[in-house]
Formats: structure tokens, sequence, C-alpha cells
């Protein structure tokens, strides 16, 4: 192969610099020299108001930023609720307004369980003591019939002796004084529930019903808890994260069939949620009835069915949540290039992102114009639209115990050019009108012109004329007689230029001029 001498290498050079001025050119020419545009979402600034939230909820995302996350699956007050600590207000208090909190040591937490916060007891108080309200299963004497008490825990040690639950009160029987009591209590690292006097007629052990956890109860870790009774089978069940730890059946038989010793409370007393216990306690919450296969789900909501079947109860809720932001102005013709998002996705977890585009959010259903499937950092083909919207579908693991968030979405559009301002704009005023003139805008993307007037300066929204209402399209024209003015009245006048893209592009206005309308003399 021969060497290139001097004069081939510049010649070599130069082809390379005329043909990389030629890509400029194409690209240019291909977005008509259009803007950039970006629009953060959240962020520093955060997150606009949506007009679709489904099942999320807003958390703490990368660099301190305001995410967005799936809700989890907190409790809800429904039916059959008689207490509910959620511990997610200012003021701790029965979200069921059934119980009144007479006195509290405990403090709402972050690192919650379920919701933003939990109640952190530490040991050295008195709890949270309430009182019910008469029909409450606590506050009302006599047999509560079926009932359910739930919660998560998270114990800092464990200790022997802390106490979670205790509801301590008397019933009389032909003159006898009978003391009751219901309490759960750690012991050597499980949780042992003891009922004494509390079902009628049952005499074992000092008419003393006790259920212990098989598991152990493992410190500095959350776990879901309920206990269970059934007046219709006299089941008493202990459960945590779904699986049974304890059994006994409240019957003669001590079996599934025979007569049922039923509960029946005394005089109303009050209750005591960790009274001594060091840790923290999630979504407390007490039922007056349970779900059955022979009862109207419609009875119940979906979580309550869920916290109480056999299956582990899941933080976030499997099926994912929605968001969708308001439809975005830009201008007509602008063009989505690509979204970028800071985000946070764990293993099993997703996060699905969708656009969609058009001239008239007004006529928007859930389903029109059609959502477009797009990926983060990918370039987006064919959007283009005066409106956009974004929306974003997140997914938890499917054992429902981790949730992706996104703390962040920039979108970055062009918009189309604006055509050149006019220059030069002069105004001569007649007998009921006024003579406009100016210079055609230098922009070869200007298509024509719109005059605009008005009776003060900077505000174009004259009616006067017989032309018709401020702006009037005049078309690809230098000069135009506005008609149908007030003799006497002063009048302020603008130009701008429309676009060939679309005439809805509108450029900036020409400098303003003014003049007043007169009869010749």
């Amino acid at each position: 192969m021969k060497n290139l001498n001097f004069n081939s290498l510049k010649s070599i050079n130069k082809t390379i610099h005329i043909l990389l001025c030629l890509c400029l050119v194409v690209f240019a020419s291909s977005f008509g020299f259009a803007e950039e545009k970006v629009l953060v979402l959240g962020g520093e600034k955060g997150w606009p108001s949506f007009s679709l939230k489904e099942n999320i909820t807003f958390g703490k995302g990368r660099f301190g930023y305001t995410s967005i996350e799936v809700a989890k699956n907190a409790r809800k007050v429904s039916g059959n609720t008689d207490l509910l600590l959620n511990f997610e207000g200012s003021i701790v208090r029965d979200a069921s307004d059934n119980y009144t909190v007479i006195k509290n040591d405990m403090l709402p937490m972050e690192n919650s369980v379920m919701g933003h916060f939990c109640g952190l007891s530490r040991g050295n108080g008195n709890g949270i003591t309430l009182k019910g309200n008469p029909g409450t299963i606590f506050g009302t004497e006599g047999n509560p019939g079926t009932f359910a008490i739930e919660f998560w825990i998270k114990p800092s040690i464990a200790e022997n002796g802390e106490i979670i639950f205790l509801w301590r009160s008397s019933r009389t029987i032909n003159n006898y004084v009978m003391y009751q009591m219901i309490q759960a209590t750690f012991v050597n690292s499980r949780i042992n529930w003891s009922f004494r006097n509390i079902f009628d007629g049952y005499t074992k052990n000092n008419g003393e019903v006790s259920l212990t956890s098989y598991s152990t109860i493992v410190p500095d870790k959350w776990a879901h808890h309920v206990l269970m009774f059934d007046e219709e089978t006299g089941l008493l069940e202990y459960r945590i994260n779904g699986k049974t730890e304890d059994i006994k059946y409240l019957t003669v038989s001590g079996h599934e069939r025979g007569t049922i010793y039923q509960p029946v409370l005394g005089i109303p007393d009050d209750i005591t949620i960790c009274p001594s216990f060091t840790g923290s306690i999630d979504d407390f919450r007490i039922l007056h009835s349970l779900p059955s296969e022979n009862k109207s789900e419609t009875l119940y909501d979906n979580e309550s069915l869920q916290s109480l079947s056999r299956q582990k109860y899941d933080p976030y809720k499997v099926t994912g949540g929605r968001f969708e932001t308001q439809p975005i102005y830009t201008v007509p013709g602008a063009v989505v290039e690509k979204i970028e998002t800071l985000q946070n996705v764990p293993a099993q977890t997703e996060i699905r992102y969708y656009i969609r585009t058009g001239e008239n959010f007004f006529d928007w259903t859930d389903t029109y114009p059609e959502w477009k499937s797009v990926v983060p950092g990918s370039e987006i083909k064919n959007v283009t639209g005066k409106y956009f919207q974004i929306a974003a579908e997140l997914y938890p693991d499917g054992d429902g115990q981790k949730s992706p968030s996104v703390s962040e979405i920039k979108v970055t559009y062009y918009e189309p050019p604006l055509p050149l301002a006019p220059a030069k704009l002069k105004a001569q005023a007649g007998d009921g009108y006024v003579d406009l003139s100016w210079e055609y805008s230098l922009d070869d993307t200007t298509e024509g012109y719109y005059v605009y007037y008005g009776t003060r300066p900077g505000e174009y929204l004259g009616t006067d004329s017989s032309n018709g209402t401020s702006p009037i399209k005049v078309g690809n024209v230098n000069s135009f007689r506005i008609n149908g003015l007030k003799n006497g009245a002063i009048y302020y006048f603008a130009v701008a230029a429309y676009s060939k893209m679309d005439r809805r592009i509108v450029g900036n206005f020409s400098e303003e001029v003014y003049a007043r309308p007169r009869r010749d003399r």
C-alpha cells in the first residue's frame, strides 16, 4: 500500500469535514431546529397532583427525595372492626372511634411494617390503656361471640414476663365473684395466651385456658400474630405468619363436636396494650366477627380475609399499584423523545411505564388515547401531541415483602420552532379604521399572520372590529386594515406569525404600536 502524502491527507480531512457538516444539516432539519425541553416530575420539587392513584403511597426514595411506592397492606376500618390502632396520625387513637385512649406512653415511629408509622414501646411505661364504648367487646358485659385479636410485633429482647395484651375484670355467679383475665405474655421466647374464667362452664385447670406458640419469637423481626375464637365451632386458634401455633376446642368433648363453652365477659373494664414490652407494634386490631365460607364475603374487606387466612399476610398487595399524571400541556406538534427515571427496583419487583398524547385531553377516557409502553432511557417513537400523560405500574415481589419505588421521572421532548416575529410594525389611523403594515418574518417556516388588538397595552382582547374579534387571521400578507373601530378610542396592536407545520404554532409578538381612529376634517 502506498504512503499517503500531505495533500492527500488534506483532501481526506476536507471530505470528512464536509460529510460531518452534511450530517449536522440533516440532523437539524429533521428536528426543524426544534427546542429541547425537559420536564422533571418528583425529585427536588416533589410530585404534582395525580389524575389517578391506585394502591400507591409516598415514601422516602433515593437522595432523600419523596418516592412513589406500592401502598402497604395496612388495616382499614370495616364493618367487623371493634378496635384499630394503626399509629398513622400525630395522635395515637382508635381509628374506628369505638375505644377511647385513657393513657398512652407509646410513640409513633417510622420503619413500620404496615403504613408509615408503628408504635414504639420502651418497656418503662404503661403502654396504651383504652376504654371501650358500650357495644364493643370489652365495653359490654356478656357473651362477645366470635372475636379475633391480631397485630404485628417486633420485640427488641422478648424477655420473660413482657406483656403484649392485658384485660382484667370480674364476673358474679350466684353471689360468687369470679376473677377474670385475658393476657398475652412472653414465656421462654414464646408467647402464651391465658384465658382465666372466660369460658362459661369450663372448669378444667381451675378455669384457665392456655395457648402457647410453638415457634420461637425472634427479636428485631416483624411477625404477624392472630388469635381467633369461633363461637360456632368452639375453636380457639393462635397463628403466627399464617401458621397455626396452637389450638383448643372449647367443647365438652374437647374436639370439633359437642356443647361449646361460650365466652362470657364480666364488668366492662379497660384493656392495656404493651404494658411491659420493649419493641415495636403495628396495626393492632380487634374484630367482632370472622369471615366464613358460609357467610357473604361482602361483609369483609379483602385484607380482612387474607389476614385471617392460613396464608402468610403480605405487607404489600401483590396486585401492585398504578398512578397517572395530570395531562401535561406543551405546544401543538411537540415530540416526546424519552423518559429517564431515578428508581429503586429490588429483585423480583418491577415498574412499567406508559405514555399517551393527544390534542385535546377533555375527551380522553381510561382507554383513549391508547397507552403506549415505554422503556426508560430508550428512544420513544411516534409520540407527538399538544398534551401528554405519564403512567406507571408498580409491582412488589411475589412474596409481598418488597416494593419498587420511583423518585423522579425526567421527560425530554422537543417543541417545534416558533416563527420569528415580523419587524417594523406601523399603524396609521383613519375614520373608524387603522391601517397596519409590517415587514415579513425572516423565518421560512412562516405561513401567515395573526393581528392582535385591544384597548389596553399588552391586552389584546378587542371585539370592536367588523373583521372579527382579536386575533384576526389575515394570511400571508404584510399589511391589513382593521375596520369598525370606534373613533376617539385608543387601540394597541401586535402581529405574530403562525407556522406551516401547524397553524396553532404561533410565534412571539412584534413590537406593540397604537393608534386612535378619528373622523377626517
